[in-house]
């Protein structure tokens, strides 16, 4: 029990140093792309350090649940990664500790964590995120520094349009100004020019200061009681110098959150609960009072008529003449007549449409705190799924570092985040139900998880990129090259003789094999799907051939250990039907086009058999040769010995 108290310390220590410099990258990640979002309505605003400080800090609490999740695979599998890379894990095995009970202290962790997780979404979150979203509305709301553009109005200014020909930069005066001035309705605007000007905020930043310089003032009289001077309609005035006085406020101003307070991210899960039956309640009358206005639409349009009622008023309806009732109205009072019809139907329509805008409003309220209280649960779990599935992909891949953990883990947070995000959109346009828009991340990962865990604990080569090679090879019908190489040390010389034997027997029931089979002629069609049948012979000729082949790889001449690799690796059933398998031979055969492929393909393996034999009785005649000149060598040798 030590040994295994002293592994579970070891096996956390290793865990958690991960998991906190993980947490922090994925926590920056998520934060510089969530500041990506918003830049645009941030920058130039003149905000102060404890403003964007306070933006950063609830930035960075209510994104803590969504860096988790990542944080957990990455960390989970970089540690066993490693240790699967440096035979740590191979040596805990031997040791007789299960990788299940390698992950104890990690699960405990992690359950923890997914405590913490779910605190997270449910009590600091909610004020953290309406936090955040009163300080974002009011830094979108707070007037931006002031930076007039050239050739074009700037309105950034209340009551004010200004328009500025030219602007120096290092001095910061302007050229060419034009101000259009609001000072109270339309009636009393006010037009300035003036050939330049100076613009500069006051100390306590609550207006602007606009100095004039060689200018008109043009502005309209109407509205103002002017004694002694009714018939003057405007003023104009010509001044070399006037200064200005704009309203400018500067200061930051914290907006109201009461909107933000209904937002189902501001709720814990007992208050979305809590004002999910008011919402229902809600939209339940909305829908009842909706249902009546129709009933009574429908009574007054629909009033209750006989059959014999109908039947007369159809008939009056055959009799009634349009062009002689057009006459007598005239065709102004029948355009009113048809104006006002047409106005009706609108005004029902646009009716009718605001309603449904309304309901669909009401429904995705309701959805979306639905989906918030499930979504704090999901998140949660998704913190568990990720380890089983980081943990056991280390043990599995083996190999450590930074570099195959983070693509596996980026390709595994993008599978997750397209589930999510894709269920998260149909449930909130109500195109599929909120449990299965919001499940269906965890529904999909989860068997994932659960997969690894059991191939990683019964040490599964599902990753075995070899296997999965010659798999690909088999398919497509494709093959090795030999590689003999020449042995350093050798225990037990190659007997020629017998080699040199089989060699020659190998070459004899070849050439008896191709007259008797003819594998350059088409196969019988019946005999490669319907019936059964193996090719012994070149299954046994593939066996004496390795033997050989195996027993030459001991040889000292390195001319007969280039020849060895020219032996091509035959298939030995490739060639006499597409499957072992008798029906499914057979169903294959049936159908015409899978059959016609597969068909062709065992036609082109006997041509390729024909090749590879030609090719083994050739190499076959170049060996004996060799062997006969050894011999004949080693015979001169000993002569002259």
């Amino acid at each position: 029990m030590f040994g295994i108290r002293k592994l579970d310390i070891f096996i956390a220590k290793q865990f958690g140093l991960l998991f906190i410099g993980t947490f922090f990258i994925c926590q920056f990640v998520l934060m510089m792309q969530f500041l990506w979002r918003w830049v645009d309505e941030l920058i130039g605003k003149g905000l102060s350090m404890d403003v964007l400080a306070q933006f950063f800090w609830y930035m960075g609490l209510f994104l803590t649940p969504q860096a988790l999740p990542l944080a957990l695979l990455l960390s989970s599998l970089i540690p066993f990664g490693n240790f699967g890379e440096c035979f740590e894990l191979t040596a805990i095995k031997a040791a007789g500790i299960s990788l299940m009970q390698a992950f104890r202290p990690l699960i405990v962790i992690v359950l923890i964590i997914c405590g913490v997780s779910f605190y997270f979404q449910n009590v600091i979150g909610p004020h953290a995120n309406k936090q955040f979203g009163q300080l974002l509305l009011s830094m979108k709301q707070k007037s931006p520094e002031l930076e007039i553009p050239e050739g074009i109005f700037y309105d950034g200014i209340p009551n004010c349009n200004i328009y500025v020909q030219k602007k120096d930069m290092e001095t910061g005066k302007l050229y060419g100004v034009m101000i259009y001035r609001m000072t109270g309705s339309y009636d009393d605007a006010a037009i300035i020019l003036a050939d330049s000007g100076m613009l500069q905020s006051t100390a306590e930043k609550k207006h602007l200061k606009l100095n004039l310089y060689s200018g008109e003032w043009f502005e309209n009289m109407k509205s103002q009681d002017v004694s002694g001077a009714a018939n003057i309609p405007y003023r104009r005035e010509t001044f070399g110098f006037k200064t200005i006085i704009l309203d400018f406020d500067g200061d930051f101003n914290m907006a109201d959150g009461s909107g933000i307070s209904a937002d189902a991210k501001s709720k814990s899960i007992t208050q979305i609960y809590h004002d999910l039956d008011s919402i229902r309640e809600f939209n339940d009358s909305v829908g009842h009072s909706y249902k009546a206005q129709s009933r009574l639409y429908s009574t007054f349009y629909t009033q209750a008529i006989t059959k014999e009622d109908t039947a007369k008023a159809l008939a009056e309806a055959k009799k009634i003449n349009i062009d002689s009732i057009l006459a007598k109205i005239g065709r102004a009072k029948y355009r009113d007549i048809i104006r006002t019809a047409s106005n009706e139907i609108q005004s029902e329509k646009s009716d009718l449409e605001m309603k449904g805008d309304y309901t669909k409003y009401l429904n995705r309220r309701e959805r979306t705190h639905r989906m918030e209280a499930i979504n704090k649960i999901t998140l949660s779990i998704s913190c568990l799924i990720f380890f089983f599935i980081g943990a056991p992909l280390g043990a599995i891949i083996r190999k450590g570092g930074l570099g195959v953990p983070v693509i596996i883990s980026v390709l595994v947070f993008i599978i997750y985040f397209i589930f999510e995000n894709t269920g998260m959109k149909m449930a909130r346009d109500n195109e599929w139900s909120v449990e299965f828009g919001k499940f269906i991340s965890t529904a999909v990962l989860a068997p994932v998880a659960v997969f690894f865990t059991y191939k990683a604990n019964g040490d599964s080569t599902v990753f075995n990129i070899d296997m999965y090679k010659e798999i690909i090879y088999r398919l497509l019908g494709l093959r090795t090259k030999r590689l003999i190489l020449k042995k350093d040390v050798v225990i037990n010389d190659p007997d020629y003789d017998h080699d040199q034997l089989e060699l020659k027997c190998i070459s004899q029931r070849i050439e008896e094999y191709s007259c008797e089979h003819h594998l350059l002629r088409a196969p019988n069609p019946i005999k490669v799907f319907f019936r059964e049948g193996d090719d012994r012979v070149i299954r046994e000729v593939y066996d004496q051939l390795e033997t050989v082949i195996e027993d030459l790889s001991n040889t000292k001449d390195r001319y007969i250990v280039a020849e060895l690799n020219h032996y091509p690796v035959i298939a030995t059933h490739a060639h006499t039907r597409p499957f072992r398998n008798k029906w499914l031979n057979m169903t294959v055969g049936l159908l015409l086009p899978l059959g016609l492929f597969f068909y062709l393909r065992m036609w082109r393996f006997r041509l390729r058999l024909y090749k590879d034999l030609k090719q083994v009785v050739s190499t076959n005649d170049t060996i004996i040769k060799l062997i006969d000149n050894n011999k004949s060598k080693a015979s001169n040798e000993a002569d002259l010995a």
